[in-house]
């Protein structure tokens, strides 16, 4: 019975989320002052900040590097770009995974302007600003394809979208915590994620704390699980990784914007057993 009633909850939050609309969450989330980069406050440059830093520190590296649940985001592999010779992004929603292909295709089809967080990132690597085009070619050379994604399944990629041997690194923002209608099913996503990724593989996993929900266009408020960092470690350890760090950043009152609860957002840098 509880099977069936996870099973239900999955398929309501796959329901809620054909109302998603891609610009106007880039809006709410990545934008002034949550994306703010001339304030260390701010939510974005500690996120990049944590990103660089996993990635630089040299036991993250291999061939391929897969994104769960990118959404219409790039943030995230923008540090990544850097170590891996591919990337591939991921996501449930078809609206995301056009909203980045509009992005690659560089012809004007996409909602968000990503080169502040392109210029930001740069500067992190210390090669200045200027670098940005630079680093948005080379993100457009590494990315190998957009798929479809379900963390709800025990293989969530098609066969044929990843080598059998396994990713080198996983990364996921926000995914599995907001794709998910209760803690058991976030706990069973984190171990489903896990089979994409070859032993002694890394995940780096950025998620919300406290958060009940979150505004993805007008009027359209999705449900999240409400984690805590003990759960998230609780959850990690259960399902096969060892984590080696993680980090926490607490919501500012000048961040609360009412587009969601947001309390705080975690980075945990793991490794599977």
């Amino acid at each position: 019975m509880e099977e069936n009633g996870t099973e239900k909850g999955v398929a309501a939050m796959a329901a809620c989320y054909q109302e998603f609309d891609p610009a106007e969450y880039l809006q709410y989330n990545y934008t002034l002052p949550r994306a703010d980069f001339e304030r260390k406050d701010s939510i974005m440059p500690w996120k990049l900040a944590c990103l660089h830093r996993a990635f630089t520190e040299g036991d993250v590296n291999g061939e391929l590097l897969v994104d769960i649940g990118s959404g219409p985001t790039l943030y995230q592999v923008m540090s990544g770009c850097e170590v891996f010779n591919k990337v591939l992004l991921t996501d449930f929603l078809e609206v995301n995974r056009q909203e980045l292909r509009g992005w690659l295709q560089d012809e004007g089809g996409s909602s968000m302007d990503w080169t502040p967080f392109l210029q930001h990132v740069c500067k992190l690597e210390g090669r200045g600003a200027s670098a940005w085009t630079e680093k948005a070619a080379k993100l457009r050379q590494v990315i190998t394809g957009v798929v479809h994604v379900d963390v709800h399944r025990p293989q969530p990629l098609a066969l044929d979208d990843l080598p059998s041997a396994g990713a080198d690194c996983l990364v996921s923002c926000f995914c599995l915590e907001s794709a998910s209608p209760d803690l058991a099913a976030f706990n069973k996503a984190l171990g489903h994620i896990g089979s994409l990724l070859r032993p002694g593989g890394h995940l780096l996993l950025i998620g919300a704390l406290g958060t009940s929900y979150y505004f993805a266009g007008p009027g359209v408020k999705l449900p999240v699980v409400p984690l805590n960092e003990a759960q998230v470690c609780a959850g990690l350890k259960e399902n096969g990784y060892t984590l080696i760090r993680l980090e926490v950043y607490t919501m500012p009152q000048h961040m609360k914007l009412g587009s969601d609860d947001l309390s705080g957002i975690f980075f945990a840098k793991a490794r599977k057993e």
